[in-house]
This record gives C-alpha cells, structure tokens and sequence, in this order.
C-alpha cells in the first residue's frame, strides 16, 4: 500500500492543476509526485490523470494535509464521461500519454515535508505543519522528532517521549512555545533549553520530572504541574533573571520551599499541593525595604501545603492580594 495525500477540494486548485478533470467541486481529489508531474488520482472514477504543474503550487496555508493509503498499482489513464450529479464541468482535453514512473513517495532525507522522524517518515507528514507551528500531539512519539528551522510553535502533547537530548531543539532560534504536556519525561539534558534565544513558553505539565534544567532568560511562561519536583531540582535563583516571566506553575510537586528570588514580572504562582512548612520576611518582600510594595502579584496559591500562613504575616505585607491557602 502507498501512503499519499489528500490535499483539498477540486474548488482549492487552480486551473492548471484542474486540468483534464470532470469532477463536482465538493470531490476530492488525491496528489502525489510522479518525476516531474503531479498524479491526480480521482475517488469517483478511480483512474489517473495528470497535470505537469510543480508540486510546490499546490502547497498552500489554506491545504488540509491528511495521510491516507490506496493500492500500490494504478489503473491506466482512460477517459471518462461526466457524471450525472457534476455541479460543475471543465471540458476535457485530448488523453495524453506519458510515462509512468513508479509510485514512490521518498521518506528518506528532507524532501518536501521535512527530515524524517524514528518512526520513518518526515516529520510533516507525521505530524500538521502550518506555518511556523508544528503539531505532534498523539502521534506515538518517543523522542522530539526533527524540527523545521523556521519552526516558532512546538506542539508534542499525549506522547512517549522520556527524554528530552541536547540537541532536540538545537539551531532552532525562532522558537518561542514548547509544549510536552502528558508524556513519560524522566530526563532532561543540561542544555536542553538554555540556548534558545527567543523561547518564552515551556509547557512540561503532568510528566516525571525530578529536575528542571537551566531555562533562558526570555521565559514568561513556565508549567510544570503533576511531576515530582524537588527542590533539589531546581537551580539556586533560577528564575532571578526572567525579566518577562508572568506565569509559573508548579503545583502538585515535592517542593520544600518556594524558589527565590521571583522576579518583578510574575503575576501568577501556583505551587499548591507540595511540601512547603515555611515562609520568610524576603519570600515576597523586600526585607530592606519596608515601603516596598509587589504591584503585579496577585495570584499566589499555597494549598494543600503544611502551612500556616498565620504565622508569616511579614512574608506578605507588601503583597497587594494574600496568598490563597495554608492550614
């Protein structure tokens, strides 16, 4: 069986690649690269025709990519009167006969859809390639499959991924969001994300981490909800730096302490459900500064830890909103 795919409706392509076809507009019609034409193989009538327009006109923002399988032997090019339900007819030219080459699609090397991925198959086809975003979510996936280098949004939800290597997101300098919610992670490499110049999301929600490696400084969003982080695991002012970081979740973790410093940016924390006892005067607040006052806090969350926030009231003073939470 041949792996091809269906690109869209008759009504998307353009005249050129509408050639030789009698088909109502709502058909579908499936493309694939035989030498230097475009195969149109046709669902109603089950024949080929073809059209030699390049391949990368048909590609467009507005196509629907969907892999589907036919039998690997075509029937031969014949012709074939319209049908009687046709909505719309375009007048068919005189057969034109032309070698077939073998029906191949490469999924070997880069080719039109991407590197290849572990399961043997380009990335882009695997996965929904639209823009900068690539969506790999549910796909089976046991390690970060190779990326496009203009690739901006990474979206590898509901997989097997266990570890994330050094060099899964290596070069890829326009990347801003990572999402790896819902996998088996255990092991992050050092470098992993350090080296991103423009990421700003990490998602790592309801893995097993233990540990976060180190993060870039251009960070606002960062969740790693549902693990089991410790403390240990997470780097001495890690998050000092983050100038822009707004959201950090961090709940339902084996955190014994909250990570300090916070940065004057963070508007969201959410560390419920982990292993903190205790607060501190310079937690939140300036300790040398007793007019200090944190304006952009506003969403703390503490339960379902051991502690009683009744006994750290210099922890928050200078919080415009108290922390929700504690025993």
């Amino acid at each position: 069986m041949k792996k091809i795919l269906i690109l869209g409706p008759v009504s998307r392509l353009s005249p050129c690649q509408k050639q030789g076809l009698q088909l109502p507009a709502k058909d579908f019609v499936y493309l694939f690269e035989i030498s230097t034409f475009i195969c149109v193989w046709v669902n109603s009538s089950n024949r080929f025709l073809f059209c030699t327009c390049n391949v990368h006109e048909i590609f467009t923002s507005e196509t629907l990519l969907i892999l589907i399988t036919v039998a690997p032997e075509a029937p031969p090019l014949t012709s074939q009167p319209p049908a009687e339900s046709q909505e719309e007819e375009v007048t068919l030219l005189p057969e034109v006969r032309l070698p077939i080459a073998p029906v191949t699609l490469d999924f070997k090397g880069p080719g039109l859809f991407g590197p290849e991925t572990g399961l043997g198959m380009p990335t882009c086809l695997l996965c929904v390639c639209m823009g900068g975003s690539v969506y790999c979510d549910d796909t089976s996936l046991e390690q970060i499959p190779p990326l496009p280098k203009d690739t901006t949004h990474f979206y590898g939800r509901f997989n097997k991924i266990q570890h994330v290597k050094n060099t899964d997101f290596i070069n890829l300098n326009k990347l801003k969001t990572i999402d790896l919610t819902g996998n088996q992670i255990s092991e992050m490499d050092e470098d992993a994300f350090r080296l991103l110049p423009q990421l700003q999301e990490l998602l790592l929600a309801d893995n097993n981490l233990q540990a976060l490696p180190e993060l870039p400084n251009t960070m606002r969003h960062i969740d790693a909800r549902n693990n089991r982080l410790l403390s240990s695991g997470v780097h001495p002012e890690g998050f000092k730096d983050m100038s822009q970081l707004e959201f950090l979740y961090l709940s339902n973790n084996k955190l014994d302490y909250i990570p300090t410093p916070l940065p004057e940016s963070l508007r969201a924390l959410h560390l419920q459900n982990n292993n903190i006892q205790h607060l501190h005067e310079g937690t939140f607040c300036n300790r040398h500064n007793r007019n200090y006052i944190r304006r952009n806090l506003e969403d703390i969350r503490l339960d379902g830890n051991p502690l009683d926030i009744n006994l750290f009231a210099q922890a928050y003073i200078c919080l415009q909103r108290l922390p929700v939470g504690g025993n």
